[in-house]
């Protein structure tokens, strides 16, 4: 048998499904998308590669070709995230920058202090076993003896794992050799709160993804594909957010929504409108990311029944015995318009979750106007990824209810009616997220080949 030797390969191992890309002409304006196949990650069998293998045996099959490439690059979210504490001076800031932190970056928030913490919250921090510390509060130059505090109590255990160091810069260099000189690993980056009315969370992301990065390598499941990858591996939903801002340059204000079995993802890319900025009680990062734990189409299925319940019973009244027969691919028409019937409720529960909304308050002035969380009201662009919105033949559907949300709700922060619909059509959101680390231009270009309106 012959070889074939593609110039990048791509796995994108994710809870349920692994799927593995193959790609030409890298560094090119010629460069596309040649092969693809797809397999139920294999995580439980303590090997991930099993399920790799599995879709590069599927590419043979289909070329008649041995397979052999220049470079391999791996996404993951099969191995969940990084179990986090975090530790802040305000517990409204602290929660609200941590969590912008660490969506997307691989990060879950698993217990939050405000203020001084004593040696019983270190017993707590230490009961959940984190993989990660992370050390907020104050604002630059302003109150430092929280975090010196905090740094000092840690600094009396040994919690053997990474701290990042993200407050007031006045103070950075001092907690990271208090922390450093009790033998713990630090990783100092910027204030995740510089000023009271500003988020900086783009740099430790950075540190978040690299902490991930190098765990993940280790877990469960994933050790083996260290002897595949020469590169940090990428955690999915980052590499996502990297297409999505690769897109903004390209289209505008825009949401990306990634449906998938066990969760539903959305990305936005937009500052707002002017009008809302004015009235916004607190900022709100450009680049946000939400994740809906409880709404899929497949692992999640029987909660989005739940959910719907009543108006889906009459609509399929043999809903049970669907749900029984519920695989992550479709074998039947009746099959793809259910999932895509769960679909639209993950889509526009989804985005009225991530969505900001308008409030009144009432002061001595009287009654105002302000608005909370993100504004999606500028936004011009949606864009479908994740199997049923790459895939589906009813994707044009389910993506067009986001353009009646705004009427139904107007009290939210949605976007308008008239925004325009596309979809990730080759399903390679999280590649060309990957390749733009590589080659931002072959990233583009493949951006465009892919992207389709509907």
């Amino acid at each position: 048998m012959t070889s074939l030797k593609f110039e990048l390969i791509t796995a994108e191992i994710g809870s349920t499904t692994t799927i593995v890309t193959a790609f030409d002409g890298i560094g090119t304006k010629k460069s596309k998308k040649t092969e693809q196949a797809e397999h139920f990650t294999t995580v439980i069998e303590g090997d991930v590669t099993i399920g790799i293998n599995k879709c590069l045996d599927d590419i043979r099959k289909k070329t008649g070709e041995e397979v052999d490439w220049e470079e391999f690059v791996a996404t993951s979210s099969a191995a969940g995230g990084l179990r986090m504490s975090v530790h802040g001076l305000v517990y409204d800031m602290t929660v609200r920058a941590a969590k912008e932190a660490a969506l997307g970056a691989g990060g879950i928030i698993r217990h939050v202090t405000a203020g001084k913490i004593d040696q019983r919250e270190v017993q707590k921090v230490k009961s959940i076993n984190p993989n990660m510390i992370l050390l907020a509060g104050g604002v630059d130059y302003g109150e430092k003896e929280t975090i010196l505090n905090n740094a000092k109590e840690f600094a009396k255990e040994t919690i053997n794992v990474p701290f990042v160091v993200a407050g007031n810069i006045a103070v950075r260099d001092e907690v990271c050799e208090i922390l450093a000189q009790s033998g713990k690993r630090v990783y100092p980056t910027e204030n995740v709160y510089p000023k009271v009315d500003e988020l900086n969370v783009d740099p430790i992301r950075d540190v978040i993804q690299q902490i991930f990065s190098e765990h993940i390598i280790h877990a469960d499941g994933m050790d083996k594909i260290e002897k595949l990858v020469k590169r940090p591996i990428i955690p999915t939903p980052a590499a996502v957010m990297l297409t999505t801002r690769l897109l903004y340059d390209m289209l505008g204000d825009l949401v990306t929504v990634d449906i998938g079995g066990a969760t539903t993802d959305i990305d936005s890319v937009t500052y707002g409108t002017p009008e809302i900025q004015e009235i916004t009680i607190s900022p709100e990062p450009y680049a946000k990311r939400t994740v809906e734990g409880d709404l899929g189409v497949f692992v999640n299925a029987p909660n989005v029944v739940e959910s719907m319940k009543g108006q889906l019973e009459i609509e399929y009244p043999d809903v049970n015995q669907i749900m029984k027969e519920i695989t992550p691919y479709p074998k039947t028409e009746k099959m793809e318009q259910f999932m895509a019937r769960l679909a639209v409720h993950c889509l526009s529960t989804g985005l009225r979750r991530h969505a900001g909304r308008i409030r009144y308050i009432y002061g001595p002035a009287g009654r105002q106007k302000i608005a909370e969380g993100k504004d999606l009201t500028a936004v011009k662009a949606l864009v479908g990824t994740g199997g049923i919105l790459s895939r589906s033949p009813y994707a044009n559907e389910v993506l067009s209810v986001a353009r009646i949300l705004s009427k139904r709700h107007v009290s939210e922060l949605l976007p308008p009616d008239d925004i325009k619909l596309y979809k990730d059509s080759n399903y390679i959101f999280a590649p060309i997220g990957a390749i733009s680390k590589i080659d931002k231009d072959t990233a583009v270009n493949l951006l465009k080949s892919d992207i389709t309106a509907l």
